[in-house]
């Protein structure tokens, strides 16, 4: 059945290739976006597809539309960009839910939050599990996009047992592949982007700390089953790959990929970073048939092949949008 489908921040790294996923898929999307920090030429392609629409417009005002679904992923993702500008960061997770399952109830959609491994905070349990509730700082620096992806996940929680929304509820871990930001502060951009100018590649702290990269692909795929999947499965679910790097070892791969002649350099680790993070990702494999099927060094391969391609002129650092 073709449906109708909303995609909130559909212009940003993960937004973009969800819409064209779901263009391809033969629904008919629509991508709203402030452009706060994405970037209108992740879309540009799409723009002249008939079944695709977009809006430029702040999730933190109210919006009417008719749909069938809606994918909520409207927020600055990476620490460059939430800490840009943190009130932003918060209002945009706590009024937007707000507004999207305002519209979810008015129009009966079923609707999907995209929350994140951060909600786990610095974790005491590993790997995580969705039943562990976290160990977050809630007046540290990250606290303006943990706390407001958990009040987002507590919101939708509520209309779902208030109001009978039908929600879906999936927690992001480390993604990466073709149209991150080059400069949104992730470390594999960071790390790509360096390698490829041959800068020095900056390394937060001794480096042993842990994280799990998943590829873009893989992620679209979970959500995608998530949203499909059956409707007693409210999540929340884990979709992350679950295999364990240390920081360093991602570094050191990179400089090999990229032939790179960079040096690796150290500096303090940021306040709150989490020391380690790998997904416990047994509901997503029992409830969608879903695990990563793409390797670290396969995705890096790819990404770095988009990285030597693109003009780091075209990429403006977010923008004040109150």
């Amino acid at each position: 059945m073709i449906k109708r489908i909303l995609v909130t921040g559909g212009a940003g790294f993960l937004g973009s290739h969800l819409c064209e996923r779901l263009v391809e898929l033969g629904h008919d999307v629509i991508c709203l976006d402030n452009f706060f920090t994405s970037q209108k030429s992740n879309i540009t392609h799409l723009l002249g597809r008939t079944n695709f629409d977009l809006i430029r417009h702040d999730v933190t005002l109210p919006f009417w539309l008719e749909v069938d679904e809606i994918y909520n992923l409207a927020c600055p993702a990476a620490p460059g960009h939430y800490q840009f500008n943190p009130i932003k960061t918060l209002k945009t997770s706590v009024m937007g839910a707000i507004n999207v399952l305002g519209m979810a109830r008015r129009c009966r959609a079923k609707v999907l939050q995209a929350s994140t491994s951060e909600v786990y905070g610095d974790p005491e349990v590993h790997p995580q599990r969705e039943d562990y509730r976290g160990s977050v700082n809630p007046i540290g620096p990250r606290a303006c996009y943990d706390e407001g992806k958990r009040a987002a996940e507590a919101l939708f929680m509520d209309y779902h047992r208030v109001n009978r929304i039908n929600i879906r509820i999936v927690r992001i871990f480390n993604t990466y592949g073709p149209r991150m930001h080059p400069f949104d502060g992730r470390v594999v951009s960071n790390f790509i982007r360096q390698a490829l100018q041959g800068e020095d590649i900056t390394l937060f702290g001794n480096g042993q700390q842990t994280r799990s990269f998943c590829y873009r692909d893989d992620l679209i795929d979970g959500m995608i089953r998530m949203m499909e999947g059956p409707d007693d499965f409210i999540g929340p679910v884990n979709l992350g790959n679950p295999d364990e790097f240390t920081v360093r070892e991602l570094a050191e791969l990179v400089l090999q990929l990229t032939g790179s002649t960079s040096k690796i350099i150290h500096e303090p680790l940021p306040a709150d970073d989490p020391t380690r993070r790998r997904p416990d990702i047994g509901l997503a494999l029992a409830k969608l048939g879903w695990q990563p099927t793409i390797s670290l060094r396969e995705g890096l391969q790819k990404t770095i092949e988009w990285f030597r391609n693109i003009d780091l002129t075209h990429y403006r650092p977010p923008t004040p949008n109150y």
